[in-house]
């Protein structure tokens, strides 16, 4: 004569399993051991509790029949959705396309992903879920460096293909375009205003271009670096535009008279991304060997401190306060570092 079991595995399910009475109490030990050991002792934890709460309403079901099984099911529901743990942030985005830049939307919760087919695609996000609401076919090449613009309405694009691209953002349609921009493929590209936006090239040219102005020509254009530019940055009474480089050196372009201002020594190093702190009295930069040069304001020809970071390239910085930067590192991590004193804080994501 068997024996009706009942166990709950790891996902909360119940499984029924018959069992021959002359079984060994060795054998069921043996065979619950093995299951204990591929399962956390979180889990174990709860399969503990939800059974035992299986097994009060087993003994309800000897006196209630049908009714005290029903009951069970609501109680084991209710269990696991008690223990199901809440995310504090979206859900990883799986691309099938190598991702060369990711910028984020404004005003609202949307990403935008550029990718080396020449594509961009919108991601509605939330900490539960990612969703596609639409793939843009924009340039031939690699789409390079995206931005958004103040007001969220319009996505500008720059590409390998040496084309600007400036796209409707709810309708997906494009609103301007720019062929042949830069007589090189394009770096980056970075929003300054309603009516500015500014760009680098592999060569280490630096174009400015006016909304306001008709046809394809840009209003300033300064070429002082050998190599890319990595990074361009204003600040809020946009005075200065800061431009990082592959070659080592910091540019500062005076953007009220849009004329050349000053040139920083060469590093040994590229210089890869650049961020404002201190209400935007200083100035830090990347580097591509992990440290962190730090300007005085109007002292852009030589950093005041070096902070040295990980052994592996900063491809980016974000400031998170007007102490605090997040960098992100070539190996995939995002690390914390506290600027004023400076010290490490610890890794924040991978």
């Amino acid at each position: 004569m068997g024996i009706s079991k009942k166990y709950v595995n790891a996902d909360g399910s119940i499984q029924n399993e018959q069992e021959d009475s002359d079984t060994s109490d060795s054998d069921s030990d043996e065979s619950m051991s093995g299951t204990d050991e591929e399962i956390s002792d979180e889990d174990r934890h709860n399969i503990t509790q939800e059974t035992t709460t299986q097994e009060v309403d087993e003994n309800s079901d000897n006196n209630e029949g049908n009714g005290g099984e029903e009951e069970e099911d609501a109680v084991i529901k209710a269990i696991r959705e008690a223990s199901a743990k809440k995310r504090d942030h979206p859900p990883v985005i799986e691309c099938d396309s190598f991702v060369v830049d990711i910028c984020f939307h404004p005003g609202e919760d949307l990403l935008a992903v550029a990718n080396i087919d020449g594509d961009v695609l919108l991601y509605k996000y939330t900490n539960e879920e990612n969703t596609l609401l639409q793939t843009i076919e924009l340039h031939e090449k690699a789409c390079r460096s995206i931005d958004f613009s103040d007001d969220g309405n319009t996505l500008f694009s720059a590409s390998k293909d040496k084309a600007i691209m400036l796209t409707d953002v709810e309708t997906c349609k494009l609103k301007r375009f720019y062929e042949n921009s830069h007589d090189v493929p394009v770096y980056t590209i970075s929003v300054l205003n309603e009516n500015l936006f500014g760009t680098g090239d592999d060569g280490g040219t630096i174009k400015l271009w006016d909304l306001r102005v008709n046809g394809d020509q840009s209003i300033f254009s300064l070429k002082k670096n050998e190599d890319y530019i990595s990074n361009i940055l204003t600040h809020s009474n946009e005075k200065y535009l800061f431009c990082s480089s592959g070659d080592g050196s910091l540019t500062t372009i005076d953007l009220k008279n849009r004329k050349f201002f000053m040139q920083s020594e060469e590093y040994e190093e590229e210089l890869t991304s650049l961020g404002l702190f201190r209400d935007e009295t200083k100035l830090l930069a990347s580097s591509s060997k992990g440290n962190l040069f730090l300007y005085n304001w109007n002292e852009f020809g030589l950093h005041s401190d070096m902070f040295p970071g990980p052994k592996t390239a900063v491809n980016a910085i974000v400031p998170i306060t007007e102490n605090i930067v997040v960098t992100a590192c070539e190996d995939g991590v995002l690390r914390a570092a506290h600027l004023f004193p400076h010290r490490y804080l610890g890794i924040v994501g991978r």
